[in-house]
């Protein structure tokens, strides 16, 4: 056999040669074991060349086939969705409703018309605001409007600004500290009231020891009996909002308008779930007096006037405390005054003389 010639009498080319050597140092299965002198002489002047060294063959790595996944993985997806909806179809529908129901902004002015109609659906533990329009509201002290601050009568623009702030802690402090909701005493409330303003001092005296319909701490302050209801969750829901003018003798006097939302459940319950949403609207005009013309203490109002309307806190006799109705109970309520809780758009109706009214809610 010669250089170039094969065990059966054929010859290859230097081209073919080439071929057959990057084959078989790739690993071809049909790789002669004793290449003739020729091949031998190929593969010597391969390996003297730079750019196709034997050690570029041996560093290529072959194109993985690709794995269509894409639509394996879609698919699985779309059949948990269906299996989702199929067992929590409820859950599913909460969840785009939420999507579509953006927070409001908040209350500078009073609305023209009631929020409309939400989607009958029954709280919950996890959702106590559900099916409300309070679910859109803010939290807490977020959801009371607080406006820019000008000099008013004997105010300086940064005056009136502290007296605003003042103005909304007390309805934080009377309607959402946890202690007084759970019925303690509001002292951080009370401590903002003017001391020397004497018929509302003797509400204060009285109230909570006696609570009767002109002295009822009420009036004021949003308080919840332990040992009968308990609130579920931390949150309450409020809209509202603060105005400001000038009031007698060059006072600054604010006016609050909130509405707070309590979602409450019996303290009992046990297995049970029914949990009340108890609603009140407070309307409160408090005056921040001129200490040179009124008789006050520093970083204390005097109360003008209070207001409220309430529907799920109970129609007995006062007792000092929300007693929202449950079960059976929620019968007594229905011969109260008619009344839409959530709608903004119409005055407080409910006096300091007016507590033998019991409002009944259109919709909780």
């Amino acid at each position: 056999m010669g250089a170039g010639t094969e065990p059966d009498g054929s010859s290859r080319s230097d081209e073919e040669w080439e071929r057959f050597l990057r084959e078989s140092v790739a690993g071809a299965a049909d790789a002669p074991k004793e290449p003739s002198a020729r091949a031998r002489d190929v593969a010597k002047r391969l390996r003297a060349e730079p750019d196709r060294g034997l050690e570029g063959w041996r560093s290529y790595t072959p194109a993985r086939p690709k794995r269509r996944t894409g639509w394996y993985v879609v698919g699985l997806l779309a059949s948990l969705v269906l299996l989702v909806v199929a067992l929590a179809p409820g859950r599913i529908v909460d969840l785009f409703a939420g999507a579509d129901s953006p927070p409001l902004a908040a209350e500078t002015a009073r609305p023209t018309q009631a929020p409309p109609a939400e989607a009958a659906q029954r709280p919950t533990m996890e959702e106590p605001f559900r099916g409300s329009p309070a679910a859109s509201w803010a939290s807490g002290a977020a959801g009371i409007t607080v406006p820019k601050a000008e000099a008013v009568g004997w105010m300086s623009a940064a005056e009136v600004e502290r007296a605003l702030a003042r103005s909304r802690d007390f309805l934080v402090a009377s309607g959402l500290d946890r202690g007084v909701l759970r019925g303690e005493r509001p002292e951080k409330a009370i401590a903002l009231i003017n001391p020397h303003q004497k018929d509302v001092q003797a509400l204060l005296k009285t109230a909570f020891r006696t609570p009767s319909e002109k002295n009822d701490p009420l009036l004021l302050f949003s308080r919840f009996q332990p040992s009968r209801t308990h609130l579920v969750g931390d949150v309450v829901k409020t809209r509202g909002r603060l105005t400001y003018r000038e009031g007698e003798r060059g006072a600054l006097q604010v006016t609050a308008d909130v509405t707070f939302v309590y979602p409450v459940t019996r303290a009992d319950a046990g297995g049970d779930d029914e949990i009340v949403r108890t609603i009140v609207r407070r309307e409160l005009v408090l005056s921040w007096d001129d200490p040179d013309k009124v008789i006050t203490e520093p970083g204390t109002f005097s109360i003008v006037s209070y207001k409220y309307d309430m529907t799920n806190g109970g129609c007995g006799a006062p007792t000092g405390y929300f007693t929202p109705p449950f079960g059976t109970d929620r019968r007594a309520d229905e011969a109260g005054t008619q009344v839409d809780p959530y709608d903004r758009s119409a005055p407080v109706g409910r006096g300091e003389s007016s507590g033998d009214e019991c409002g009944r809610a259109t919709r909780s």
